[in-house]
Parts: structure tokens; sequence; C-alpha cells
């Protein structure tokens, strides 16, 4: 007779909340195994006994046939005692010494869910609420761990007895599904328009269809937050939006129903369709077509929309009957953390909504909507969100404690690492406001939660003016210091194991350099821990600080009178402060270059919003090609020297006749300064590879954010013989600092010993 065997196995990585347990139970009965399973802190055990060919059998489902939304760590299996068990079973969770949690993200409706809501013989047809073991809220749901409903913002709802059957059917597929609801037990939907509130899931979903269908603004609880909604297609709608939030110019996002009704509107191929279509739901930017139907006043000057499908079964149901388009923007204040509950939101943006679509289940941590670009043949994330965040990432080494990275002021992240993984939050926003700072201390409180680590130093950035310095400061924790922009080239070159010596660029808007000047153009040689500037550009003052920003005027004027040549649209006050270096901070931007470029083209001088001048110039430019073709363009040869301590600079001042030259298009302009911008950058890099012979050049910061500049750039630096790396996980902009300060942080500590 064969022999029986016991064995314990352990499984690490993501395997709570994503219906691991009902996927071990099945493969053990299908193996006529006997045991049980259950969740411990952040990993499954397995107490497994049989035959041993069935326990390799076994094994080999672990490895291959884990559900689509799990992603486990290494099996470890040693021999146990046997216990003579008959049967299998799924065991109460329990608490182990040492955690190793991995929190699951927020999925959309898988596809058996998706037929069941359209299907009227199934109970939960037309059920905004709908999910099982393969699919729907996770993140933004979960209280705390081990993952079991009483851990959920559902533990306030009781099962019915159906719901209840099926949750304990090992052959059903919400089996020990935790979010488990339907229409008798879970949550429901509620209407509210000034003193009129109705309740029930269809007569509330039927009283929001309508007020979007008479061109009205409806906030809408989703999974992560609010989105505030309208008719995307209805002018008067979208202009009431963008002056009441107020946001004059800055694109809105677009939910359309699903694949077909996007073509009508965008061009999109089957990478950018499988992107869209993913559990995460992301805003994908895709390029308009000429004749799409939406309002014009979606996305102002630019050439691309945002768009999303349905992440939520309410928003599939929403759509479905409105049948149409929907402008999805974020449900907050401009610049704050999306809202997320309801009398708060209802408080808050009472003045922008004409009316609510509530519901009962709690929303226990915000997620935003996350954003992709294609850029150089991938898709870039710009913002971390629902679906996609948190992120985990595994480090290089291990970190002598644990730390809490703050990032920046401007699309902020919090990142939390500890051992060899580090978790970067959602976005969370610009921290300008007191809710901002409330949220990123929340977020920053709840990971170290979630994760059962503490965090024993803050890492924060040089610069002494950002929001959350008063946060770092009351925390009583140590504090280190990292530089804006190593923390970018630290970010991106922990993408990638393989390489130890890079030059990296890393371009952006502002931040804090080491010789105290606001840095943005810069080039470095070297790796994480140990980089050294060593390519910028021609430095120039921008008069009025922080203000130019916002006033790409500004960057322009202090182009010109660099140069000697006056600026007659700027005050002659301002001329004289600047002359004076009265609030004139230096500065090597690129993304200042891009304001000025945009202002002396006459394609923005003033801005509404962070990057619209950036975002306008390409746009403008738009005929230019990738290989650097254009209608009767051609890149302008600047000038490059070292400076006094051996720095390479870039001179942009022959760029400024052209740029100002009216007798040209504004499109010919633009081509031409992106063609100047990229050469100048592959012969910093050919300098640069004569000095170091490094041959890796890597792209980071939010000026690679724009697609144009990038991918010319990119080709032509690969035609030079050149290795070209650009993020793949972490975003390219300062939402990606909070990473980088930990991979700066932990190179310096290595480096120490």
């Amino acid at each position: 007779m064969p022999e029986r065997i016991a064995q314990f196995i352990t499984i690490g990585g993501r395997v709570q909340g994503v219906g691991f347990r009902p996927f071990v139970y099945r493969a053990a009965r299908a193996h006529a195994l006997a045991g049980w399973v259950r969740n411990a802190n952040g990993s499954v055990e397995i107490h497994v006994e049989g035959e041993r060919a069935q326990l390799q059998g076994f094994v080999d489902t672990l490895l291959n046939e884990a559900p689509p939304l799990s992603a486990p760590g290494p099996l470890a299996i040693r021999p146990c005692a046997s216990t003579r068990l008959r049967g299998f079973s799924i065991l109460d969770s329990t608490a182990a010494s040492e955690a190793d949690v991995h929190l699951p993200a927020d999925g959309f409706v898988c596809a058996d869910c998706l037929n069941e809501l359209h299907d009227p013989a199934n109970r939960r047809y037309r059920y905004p609420f709908i999910n099982c073991t393969q699919c729907g809220p996770r993140y933004t749901l979960i209280t705390g761990l081990p993952y079991d409903r009483p851990m959920t913002a559902m533990r306030g709802f009781t099962l019915c007895a159906a719901c209840r059957r099926e949750y304990e059917d090992a052959g059903d597929r919400r089996f020990h599904a935790e979010p488990i609801a339907c229409p008798v037990c879970g949550p429901h939907l509620q209407f509210v328009s000034g003193d009129k509130t109705l309740s029930g899931d269809e007569t509330a979903l039927a009283a929001a269809v309508a007020q979007l269908r008479a061109g009205k603004i409806v906030a809408v609880k989703g999974v992560g937050g609010y989105h505030l909604m309208c008719d995307a297609r209805n002018d008067p709608a979208v202009a009431a939006l963008r002056a009441r939030k107020p946001r004059p110019a800055k694109p809105l996002a677009v939910m359309f129903r699903d694949l077909d009704s996007l073509r009508d509107a965008v061009h999109f191929d089957t990478d950018d369709a499988a992107l869209l279509s993913s559990p995460a739901r992301p805003i994908v930017l895709l390029r308009k077509r000429n004749t799409n139907p939406l309002s014009a006043a979606i996305a102002p000057g630019l050439g691309e929309i945002g768009c999303m499908l349905p992440y939520s079964p309410l928003h599939d149901l929403l759509l479905h009957d409105f049948g149409g388009p929907l402008v999805a923007s974020s449900g907050n204040l401009s610049g704050e953390p999306v809202l997320t509950a309801n009398a708060e939101a209802q408080a808050r943006l009472r003045h922008l909504a004409d009316a609510f679509l509530h519901h009962d289940r709690p929303i226990v941590r915000p997620a935003d909507d996350p954003v992709y670009r294609r850029i150089a043949g991938a898709p870039r994330p710009l913002r971390l969100g629902r679906g996609l965040a948190p992120l985990e990432l595994e480090l290089p080494a291990a970190l002598a404690q644990p730390v809490l990275a703050l990032g920046s002021h401007m699309k902020n992240t919090v990142c939390l690492a500890w051992g060899t993984r580090a978790v970067v939050s959602p976005h969370i926003g610009e921290l300008d406001s007191a809710r901002s700072l409330d949220t990123l201390a929340r977020v920053a409180a709840d990971l170290q939660d979630l994760y059962q680590v503490r965090a024993a130093t803050l890492l924060v950035d040089h610069h002494p003016g950002f929001g959350y310095r008063r946060f770092a400061r009351d925390s009583g924790l140590p504090l280190a210091a990292v530089w804006h922009h190593h923390a970018h080239a630290s970010a991106l070159a922990a993408e990638f194991e393989d390489i130890s010596e890079w030059i990296v660029f890393a371009w952006d808007g502002v931040g804090l350099g080491e010789d105290m000047s606001l840095w943005g153009g810069e080039a470095f040689a070297g790796a994480p821990g140990r980089w050294r500037r060593a390519a910028s550009w021609r430095p120039f003052r921008l008069p009025g600080g922080d203000k130019a920003g916002r006033e790409p005027w500004r960057a322009a004027a202090a182009l010109l009178w660099e140069t000697g040549a006056p600026a007659a649209f700027a005050p002659p006050a301002l001329h004289q402060a600047w002359a004076a270096r009265l609030n004139s901070p230096g500065s090597s931007s690129v993304g200042r270059l891009l304001d000025a470029a945009a202002a002396l083209c006459g394609i923005c001088t003033e801005a509404s919003f962070e990057g619209e001048a950036p975002m306008r110039i390409e746009a403008c430019a738009s005929d230019i090609a990738p290989d650097g073709t254009c209608i009767d363009a051609a890149a302008l040869t600047l000038p490059l020297a070292a400076d006094a301590q051996g720095v390479w600079r870039s001179d942009w001042a022959p760029l400024l006749p052209m740029l100002a030259d009216a007798t040209q298009p504004a499109s010919r302009r633009a081509a031409r300064f992106h063609l100047s911008l990229a050469e100048a950058l592959v012969a910093q890099a050919k300098q640069l590879r004569g000095d170091t012979g490094i041959r890796t050049v890597g792209l980071t910061g939010g000026v690679f954010q724009n697609r144009l500049l990038t991918e010319t750039a990119a080709l032509a630096l690969a035609a030079a013989g050149f290795s070209v790396r650009l993020p793949q996980r972490v975003p390219m902009n300062d939402a990606g600092l909070s990473f980088g300060q930990v991979i700066e942080f932990l190179y310096r500590q290595h480096t120490k010993t």
C-alpha cells in the first residue's frame, strides 16, 4: 500500500484577498488529499496529507494554476507528522509572530460576475456591488489582516441565508469571498439632490441617469472615492463643471462603456485595449480622432484624451443606462485627495454637484484613478492609484531598519520600506491644504498598521518649504534628507538591477539642488548613493520664484533678460527686482525652458494648472515625428561647454530668436524647439560617454512625460549606440520620488558599511 505522508506548506506573496484559500481547497479535493488551509499574517499555511504522487500533483497545481489576481511567492515545504485527517477544510485565520503582508489591489468585476450582472434570471441582476473571489474591491475595503470578513468594510453587513450557502460551498465561485453581498443583505444606493432623497438601487440609479441626461453634474461614489460626472458630449455641462471646480483648462478624464464606444473618439491598438480592460481599469491617454463626438472642452488645446472603462459594477450600470460617455473627474477640491465619506463629500462638493449618488459601503482609504501614457513603445505610469497601489517593489539590498519616505510636495506619494521590500502608496496629491496633509498622515499610519511595520527614520526632500516638514518634525523620528534629483535618478536605476553605472538625465520643473539653486535639467553619472552632477543647462534667474510655474511669461522674460534682450510684456518693476536679484532664484530647469518656449510662441502665457505650458507646446508640435522629421523643421545645434566646476552646460540662448519669430507658425517653432532639446541631450550624452565610458542612459523626471521629446531623444540615443532606459513601474514624475528616496538612502547606508 502506498505510503501516506504529510507536509506543511507556507506560501507568501500576494495570497490574501484573491481567492487563494478556496483555490487551495479545490486543488486539495481534486487530488484527494486531506488537511487544512488558513491565512496567517500575510501568508497562507497548508497542512496536507496523502500519497507522495498526489502531493506532488497538488504542489504543481499551486505553482501553475494560481488565481489571476494572486502573486504567490516561493513555497516553503517541510515534512510533518500525519494527524490522520479524513477531509480538507478551511480554518479560521491565525496570527503569526512575523508578518509578511502583501495587500491585494482593487479589481474590476470578472467576466463571470459581469454576465450575472446583466442576466435577468440571476438573483444579483443589476446589483451594483456584485463580486466574487476573483474580483472586486480589496485595498479600499480591508481594515486589517488576516483578510477575513470582520476585517473589512463589509463587517456591518450580515450575510443572508443564500449568500451564506455560497460562502460555505467549496464548489461555489464565492466560497470564502469576503466582500460577498446581494440585494438582500448587502450595500445599497441612495440619490440626493437638494432636499430630495431617494433610496433603492434602481430608483437611485434612474434618478442619477435622469440628472446626467438633463446636463447636470452628479457626484458618484465609487470604489476608492467620488467622481464628478457629467455628459461628456454636452458643452454646457462640461463648461459648468469647469466653472464650478474651478478647472478652466486642465484635461478631464472620460469614462466609456466599452471598447466599441471608444472607437469614435480616440485611436487605440490592441495593447491599449488590453491596458484599458485590465482589472486595474486605469486612465489611459489616447490620441483624439479629428471627428470625435466629445465636447471640445474635454481637453482643450491638447491632442489626447484620458480614457477609462467602468471600474465598478455601479459604473458599468450607469454607463449602460446613460448610453454615452461620461466625464469622470476626481471628486475633490482641486489638488486635494479624492473624497470618500458620504457626509463629507456632500458638504465639500455641494457647490460643484447638482446631485449625489451615494452608497453605504464604507471606503476605508482613498484611492484615486491611476493614469498611464504610452511612451517609447510601452505604457508608463503617470499616477499610481486604485487597482495598482499600494505598489509593492523588491529592494536590491536589505535596509538596516524600516524607513518611511515622504516624497515630494507635488504629486505626493509616500513609501514604506523594510528589509528588502518597498510599498508605494496611491496618489495623495499636492500638499497645499490641511486636508492633504491630514491624508498624508493617515496614509502613512495606515501603511504601517496594515503591513505591521514601524518606521525608525523618515526620509525627506532637502527643500525646507515642503508641506510635510511639520509632520516630519512632530513625528519625533530621526530625519534623513535626500536631494530631489538624486531620488529621481535612483528610482529609475532601481528598476534595472543589471546595470551598475549610469548616465541619467533628470529633467523636471524645479527641485532644490546641492548648490541651493533650483535644478531641473541635470545629467548625473554614477549610481545610487554616488551620483555626480556631470551636465546641465545654462542657468537663469526666475523672477518671482515659484510664481513662474503658473506664469510662463516670467520664464520667457528671464531668458530674454539673461541675454540682454528686452521683454516688453513684463512689468518694469519686475525687471528691476530681477536685476537686483530680489526673489529671483537661479535655475537650470528644462521644465521652465518649456514654459518659456510656450510663452514666446504665444501658446501659453498663463497656466491654470501645473504643467499646462509644456503639455500645450508638445500638442502644438504634434506634426513632428519621433524620428526627427517634420515639415520644414530642423534642430538648432546648441553650444556645449564645461563650467568652472567641470559641469558640461548646454546654452539655450540660440533658441530665443527662433522662438520669438512670429513670422513662422507656432507649430514649426514648437517642433524645432523639441528637436533642439533632444539634440542637446544626445550631445551631452556623447560628451559624458567620452568622459566616463558609460553607455547606458536613463531618462526620468516630469519633463520626460513629454512623449514627443522622449521618443525623439530615445531614438537618437539608440542610433548613437546608447542603451536607453525609462521607468516601467514607478512614475517618472514626483510621484516616484518617495521610492527614489528609499533607494538613495539604502545605497548611502551600504556605502557607509
